[in-house]
């Protein structure tokens, strides 16, 4: 599996394109900002995208979600709790975040996920892990040794929960329960940041101490 990180926006989120050697198919995670950034990088892969998977519906991981859905003609998957957040993004998403900031609005999307899900682009296979805290319908995708964590689960560091929706306590047992459970080895790709490991947030991420 190769997996290419795309920096965006004001909050420096990650945009993840996920592709394997064997085909040209691939997935993006998070496209938040910068479409042109993002389809320039999809264009030099040379990679056809079957997929777009939204972690959480906050504007900084779905702000180039048209453009790019627009583009590829790839399918939109965002977790059932939380695809209400692209609907009513006027309120919550715009004004809080990105108070001044325009971003076109998002399109609905094609597929609403629950946990344990099963995601597929060939030979791209990743389960929707529910970890909501964050949000309510934040997910992590688990598959190929790797989890993108989203906002979750950061290096040495966990999702804000002081948004409409967020939930301390329910992102810390999110976490423990459905990532701390994972091997140390696994490598965890978070939504803003740098990558990590499962072990390394384990034995010294501080929100998970005690």
């Amino acid at each position: 599996m190769i997996v290419d990180r795309v920096i965006v926006g004001p909050f420096a989120s990650n945009c993840y394109i996920v592709s394997v050697e064997s085909n040209k198919d691939g997935i993006i995670i998070d496209p938040g900002d910068e479409a042109k950034n993002i389809l320039q990088k999809v264009s030099d892969l040379g990679l056809d995208i079957k997929l777009i998977v939204l972690t959480h519906g906050h504007i900084d991981h779905v702000g180039a979600l048209k453009d790019i859905k627009e583009a590829t003609g790839a399918e939109v998957a965002i977790h059932i709790d939380d695809a209400k957040s692209l609907s009513g993004w006027r309120g919550l998403l715009k004004s809080v975040l990105v108070p001044g900031l325009s971003y076109p609005v998002p399109p609905s999307p094609d597929r609403l996920l629950g946990d344990g899900d099963s995601l597929d682009a060939d030979d791209l296979h990743f389960e929707v892990l529910h970890t909501p805290g964050h949000t309510p319908g934040c997910i992590c995708l688990l598959g190929e040794g790797v989890v993108f964590s989203g906002d979750t689960l950061f290096n040495y560091g966990i999702g804000r929960t002081d948004l409409p929706g967020g939930d301390y306590n329910q992102l810390i047992e999110s976490i423990r329960t459905r990532l701390m459970v994972l091997p140390d080895d696994t490598v965890v790709y978070p939504g803003h940041g740098p990558e990590t490991t499962i072990g390394a947030e384990r034995s010294g991420n501080p929100f998970l101490s005690g």
